[in-house]
């Protein structure tokens, strides 16, 4: 009659050598984030003579626009205006919030979510990069610059680009796609990912939120966000912490062997 005993595991004590997050990593994480913006950048001295194209551009995306059927974005921002405040908050909200806050998502990642931050990084800069060459071969010019719209932020004093289409810092001519709307939709779906809160899901309002300002601001058209979220939407899938889990270093993989279960073992059966 063969026996079957149980025998724990026993796992020796091995030295592990854990790659330290300190300093140096956030500032090497910086470091390469900054040379990507600077890459990005160079999407406004590219276009800079493209202002013919990008007002052509503009009428060709607003009769798309109307023969898909979509709604005027420029009625939408008449009933807008017409609510107190409302326009002050967008300004200040398109003006303070998508850098600020994918700035901090992407350093508290790093921080507190290690394995999350690689693809989430990866992500945010192949859209970036997506974006880049349709703001390079697409230039447009964004509904404010067209007659139908109020440039909010100059009527209220909060234009954060300048007087003058070649002004500012930012790329003017780079509305479609709109990397504010693709931006918050990644930023969203990192913090459902990464955090098991049931109120995370709260952060969806996130991306709905950027799409309205960015629409009642006149930044952008309907087709800006959606072509955005239409190439955000399988970058996703393809960064998907969830599918491949990555442990944030040794430390963490030789934690998990060592909270491994008692194993059947057969080298001590013997027969009767």
């Amino acid at each position: 009659m063969a026996q079957l005993t149980l025998e724990r595991v026993e796992h020796r004590s091995v030295p592990v050598a854990v790659k330290p997050h300190g300093i140096w990593r956030i500032v090497r994480e910086v470091a390469l984030l900054a040379v990507l913006f600077g890459v990005y950048n160079l999407g406004r001295f590219l276009s800079a003579d493209h202002t013919g194209s990008a007002f052509r551009h503009a009428d060709d995306l607003i009769r798309w626009e109307a023969w898909l059927g979509l709604p005027s974005e420029a009625a939408v921002q008449q009933h807008a205006l017409r609510i107190d405040g409302l326009a002050d908050v967008a300004n200040a909200f398109y003006a303070s919030v998508h850098f600020p806050l994918t700035a901090v998502v992407l350093l508290w990642l790093m921080i507190r979510r290690p394995a999350e931050y690689g693809k989430a990084r990866w992500a945010l800069a192949s859209l970036t990069g997506l974006a880049l060459i349709g703001h390079m071969f697409f230039p447009l010019a964004p509904p404010r610059m067209m007659p139908g719209w109020v440039d909010t932020g100059v009527l209220l004093g909060q234009s954060v680009y300048g007087p003058s289409t070649d002004s500012g810092v930012a790329n003017q001519f780079a509305a479609m796609p709109s990397l504010h709307v693709g931006w918050s939709l990644m930023v969203a779906v990192f913090l459902i990912r990464a955090t098991r809160s049931r109120w995370r899901w709260l952060w969806t309002a996130h991306p709905v939120l950027t799409f309205t300002v960015v629409v009642v601001t006149a930044n952008h058209y309907w087709l800006d966000g959606l072509i955005a979220t239409a190439l955000a939407v399988p970058l996703l899938l393809i960064f998907d912490s969830r599918r491949v889990r990555i442990p944030a270093d040794v430390g963490e993989l030789a934690q998990r062997l060592s909270d491994e279960p008692a194993v059947a073992s057969s080298s001590s059966a013997r027969t009767r």
